[in-house]
């Protein structure tokens, strides 16, 4: 199969080699984001793959650039049209600080389980406390903060896959860890 692309150059990549390129490097961080926005693992899953076949069918308006920005965008879109569709707005809540966990082994930090129960313990109650401060973040401030901090995109990013100003990026991180923290404080 010959396709158009780039004003006329012709490209003999069939779609599905095209998706396995643009997408599959991606799927973990499609996976976290799914999970922050959709509040669990199954429901997350659902979202990832339904997101996977809108990408699929538009991979051939894929026109270059960041191939992690555009998949990070249909999930978002995908998540929350899957929202609206499986829930009422009271129900929604924010992923498991599992992805918390996967995100520092990924980065090479680890966390001491040898220091015992105790200390399994009291990193399980501030998972929870964490969990709950992030849970009651509004939605746009705490889904700017999982961009940048779960899934370290930069600013630029963050705007092209909310759609909204670097600016306003800005503000609503700032914003988001202000909230964060007061919610934070509240609960210890």
């Amino acid at each position: 199969m010959l396709a158009l692309v780039d004003g006329g150059v012709l490209n003999d990549r069939l779609p599905a080699e095209r998706f396995n390129e643009v997408v599959l490097p991606h799927l973990g961080d499609a996976l976290s984001l799914a999970r922050w926005l959709t509040g669990n693992a199954v429901d997350a899953e659902d979202v990832v793959q339904e997101a996977c076949i809108n990408a699929f069918n538009g991979i051939g308006t894929y026109a270059g650039g960041s191939a992690r920005v555009w998949l990070l965008t249909i999930v978002r879109r995908t998540s929350y049209r899957w929202l609206e569709r499986n829930r009422s707005r009271r129900e929604k809540s924010v992923g498991n600080l599992t992805d918390l966990e996967e995100a520092a082994s990924a980065s090479g930090i680890s966390a001491d389980l040898e220091a015992g129960p105790d200390a399994e313990l009291m990193a399980r109650a501030s998972s929870t406390i964490l969990e709950a401060a992030l849970a009651a973040v509004p939605e746009p401030f705490r889904e700017t903060l999982i961009l940048r901090d779960m899934n370290e995109l930069s600013y630029r990013e963050i705007a092209e896959v909310l759609g909204v100003p670097i600016g306003t990026v800005m503000s609503r991180l700032a914003r988001a860890r202000g909230l964060l923290k007061k919610e934070l404080e509240k609960r210890l």
